[in-house]
């Protein structure tokens, strides 16, 4: 099992400040447990909360296909914490200190759907996570994804203040390609059924039923070292009637 043990922090610094960001602060340090991120995340995720105010939430009823030619539809913010930006057709989020993550989401919503969208690890140690996080009711209710550099994936769900894996905590897989390389990520949810995917392989099964819809987004987080870049691009939603 890779171990993780996080803790969030400090988010009030930057809503007190008024400068309300999808980045926030985490500590990490080594231990075995089964719980990937632990649930004082409640301030980080108070910051999606104050934007999805601000986002109009539509719910869509075709598909959706994002090259990141722009920030159409997109929720996303930096400061000192990480760098969240869509730039050269990607959207690329630089984490720049260890335990910290940063994510952006959409303004749509979503239920049933097949999500396709290719994850890039552009550099920065390989003891890292990514993925792309789904149903997101609101900053209380979501699931999340998650891959890393050397070659592990997971689903977690966050719900009212605390983290459940859901299924195996961190597994290894073959289907990851590890390091700087190009990882498609696909997702199949269908009632409270989920297949999550890697190039292609199916990597997670699980049954889920908390959560019917929610926005989408992706993110990236450090653990014991800094500056992780990740870019996600061609990014592929498809309803499922």
């Amino acid at each position: 099992m890779k171990a993780r043990w996080a803790v969030l922090q400090d988010a009030v610094r930057r809503l007190t400040e008024g400068r309300v960001s999808l980045t926030g602060a985490a500590v990490f340090t080594r231990g075995v447990r089964a719980g990937g991120w632990m649930g004082q995340a409640l301030l980080l995720l108070a910051a999606m909360a104050i934007y999805g105010c601000a986002a109009a939430s539509v719910t869509p009823v075709e598909a959706w296909r994002v090259h990141f030619d722009d920030d159409a539809g997109w929720v996303a913010s930096s400061d000192t914490i990480a760098d969240v930006a869509i730039e050269d057709g990607q959207l690329r989020i630089h984490v720049y200190n260890p335990g910290q993550i940063a994510w952006a989401f959409s303004e749509g919503t979503w239920g049933d759907l097949r999500l396709t969208v290719e994850a890039t690890q552009i550099s920065g140690p390989h003891d890292n996570e990514y993925g792309v996080l789904m149903r997101m009711k609101d900053d209380q209710h979501f699931l999340a994804f998650s891959i890393s550099g050397d070659g592990y994936a997971r689903v977690a769900r966050f719900e009212n203040g605390r983290w459940t894996v859901v299924g195996p905590d961190w597994v290894p897989s073959d289907a990851v390609l590890q390091g700087e390389a190009t990882n498609k990520l696909e997702v199949i949810a269908q009632g409270t059924t989920y297949d999550f995917r890697v190039n292609d392989q199916s990597v997670l099964q699980v049954e889920d039923p908390t959560l019917a819809q929610g926005r989408i987004g992706v993110y990236a987080g450090a653990f014991t070292e800094g500056d992780v870049v990740v870019a996600f691009d061609n990014l592929d939603v498809e309803p499922i009637p």
